[in-house]
């Protein structure tokens, strides 16, 4: 067990947050979690799980809940906007993996099954409270939470997402969150049979993908490239439908069905992204997840970031040292991989914006995969 960290603050109750705790607690530390919001949970949209992310899901020992409560598989089937299939990506992982290669599940399913493990782990865990103020020295952070309590702690980790008030306590001049050109709808929806794994529309005016996230559903996700809007949810199904007007097979049928009772199904949102220099930590307070290294979707890697952060401190603290020594240890190990999937993301909004060839968008996505399926 590690003498160095006995007691340790989370700030962010989310993927990263949940994680932590849960790797942290297995050492034997004295674990805080918050979060600011008092209705702790996930709201709906879908995410894709890749072979590397599903291989972090079984070192936290949660795997068996991702194949029992959400979808498992392999590859990815790229089509044309008709529906006809193209070819298939294989999504390589070591011949020795524990795992699928490939998967997907809903937000609220995800938290879910965190949320079990970290209350069986024993987790303090205190809502609707963030932190007011950080005060290091030597052993130690004094910190002031938002309800006027305040304790001290060994190490504080900031997992409080894009707009982080950790980061911007600690890195106040740190590059605000920007918008990419590209904003992204999700529906969520039932799936047909003819849907066996991930599967992308390309060559239209739009990237267009279904993921499986059980064995009976999928999200729908459409990439386009706008200026950055308010588009009133009523509208949502109206919408929609208008950009999916030159598909044909399965998308048509979607597009056919859409009307209003699907409008709390759909999400839309604008693809926000910052770069933030290493290192991510200031003395005794790190960064972690989407406050130190945020993306965009198109790799399907950010929850697996988050939760190999995770998985690579706890690593790190077993081996004893100083904290500074424990995060630069750190660092050594993820900024490289981290940026490999921000940077490789972005490459991939920069191609579907332009219309790139279906070849060249596919041969990022392989590459990167291929990258990453190697040990963490």
């Amino acid at each position: 067990m590690t003498q160095t960290v006995q007691k340790a603050l989370i700030v962010g109750a989310g993927t990263a947050g949940m994680s932590a705790a849960i790797t942290l607690l297995r050492l034997g530390i004295d674990v805080d979690l918050i979060d600011i919001n008092p209705n702790w949970g996930a709201l709906g949209a879908g995410l894709t799980i890749t072979g590397p992310t599903l291989r972090a899901l079984h070192q936290l020992g949660v795997y068996t809940d991702m194949v029992d409560e959400a979808y498992v598989g392999e590859g990815i089937q790229i089509c044309d906007t008709q529906g006809e299939p193209l070819r298939t990506l294989a999504t390589p992982m070591p011949a020795d993996s524990a795992t699928a290669s490939s998967g997907g599940i809903m937000r609220p399913t995800l938290h879910g099954i965190l949320a079990r493990h970290v209350r069986a782990a024993g987790t303090t865990l205190r809502l609707g409270l963030t932190v007011e103020a950080l005060v290091q020295d030597g052993s130690g952070v004094d910190v002031t939470f938002s309800d006027g309590s305040q304790g001290r702690y060994d190490i504080v980790l900031g997992a409080d997402g894009v707009f982080s008030r950790v980061r911007g306590l600690i890195m106040p001049d740190a590059p605000k969150p920007e918008y990419t050109g590209q904003s992204c709808w999700r529906l969520f929806l039932e799936r047909p049979a003819s849907i066996k794994r991930r599967t992308y529309f390309l060559g239209g005016p739009y990237k267009v993908g279904f993921s499986p996230v059980s064995a009976t559903h999928m999200y729908m996700f459409l990439l386009e490239r706008t200026p950055q809007v308010f588009i009133e949810p009523a509208d949502f199904h109206r919408e929609l439908a208008k950009r999916l007007e030159s598909y044909g097979g399965v998308l048509a049928e979607v597009r056919d069905s859409l009307s209003e009772r699907d409008i709390a199904a759909i999400n839309f949102r604008p693809l926000e992204i910052f770069s933030l220099p290493a290192p991510w930590y200031r003395g005794r307070v790190l960064l972690i997840g989407d406050a130190a290294h945020p993306t965009t979707p198109q790799l399907a890697s950010g929850a697996g970031m988050a939760i190999e952060d995770a998985l690579v401190l706890a690593e790190e603290l077993q081996q004893a040292g100083s904290v500074e020594q424990v995060l630069a240890r750190f660092m050594a190990r993820r900024e490289a991989r981290c940026r490999l999937v921000t940077e490789s993301s972005m490459e991939l909004g920069r191609l579907e914006q332009v219309r790139a060839p279906i070849e060249a968008q596919t041969k990022v996505v392989e590459q990167a995969l291929l990258t990453l399926s190697e040990p963490i």
